[in-house]
């Protein structure tokens, strides 16, 4: 059943704390930065849609489907970054450590990018910039420390035995970056 679109860039939907500002409608680090803002309610299938800018060097995340207490191995994670800093499956639009994106569509720092996340079942699909970049099925992703490519990762537990449901996140990771419109659909 659908339901109904969800602002959550208000302090009924997200945990605000003295490391993030929220003003404006832009989602900000403030002057004591640090560590991953929450959203307050867990989802399991959903389409999300945000825009984001990154600052020079930036890497932050929207964690999604994840345990606030277990944050890195206890969820999922598509990267936020600036453009060029890193490599494979941690670029701009990466499932974080486990499948690069189908193309590289992030854009400079300082300038305003749209991400759209769905999640349905074992289904995730995203869209950075309109262009597709990620396509595929949680489900082949089923042994730990091991991507269906052969590659490693650095989960210790296979992907598609994490939890269909949990919070939403967004990851200050040293550098500065902004958010601003973000809304969920539970699908």
């Amino acid at each position: 059943m659908d339901g109904k679109e969800i602002d959550l860039l208000t302090p009924k939907a997200i945990s605000l704390n003295k490391n993030w500002i929220l003003e404006k409608g832009i989602l900000f680090p403030s002057e004591t930065p640090g560590g991953i803002i929450w959203s307050k309610e867990q989802f399991d299938d959903f389409e999300i849609s945000l825009q984001y800018k990154t600052s020079n060097k930036a890497n932050s995340g929207l964690f999604f489907r994840t345990d606030p207490k277990n944050a890195v191995q206890g969820g999922f994670e598509i990267q936020i970054a600036s453009p060029g800093i890193y490599s494979g499956k941690h670029v701009v639009g990466s499932l974080y450590d486990a499948k690069e994106p189908m193309v590289e569509a992030g854009k400079p720092d300082g300038e305003w990018n749209r991400l759209k996340l769905i999640c349905k079942g074992s289904e995730f699909t995203a869209h950075l910039n309109g262009k597709k970049i990620i396509d595929l099925n949680i489900d082949d992703w089923n042994e730990p420390n091991k991507n269906p490519d052969g590659s490693k990762n650095k989960f210790k537990v296979a992907l598609n035995e994490l939890p269909q449901k949990g919070h939403f996140g967004l990851q200050y990771h040293g550098q500065p970056v902004w958010f601003r419109n973000i809304k969920i659909k539970p699908l």
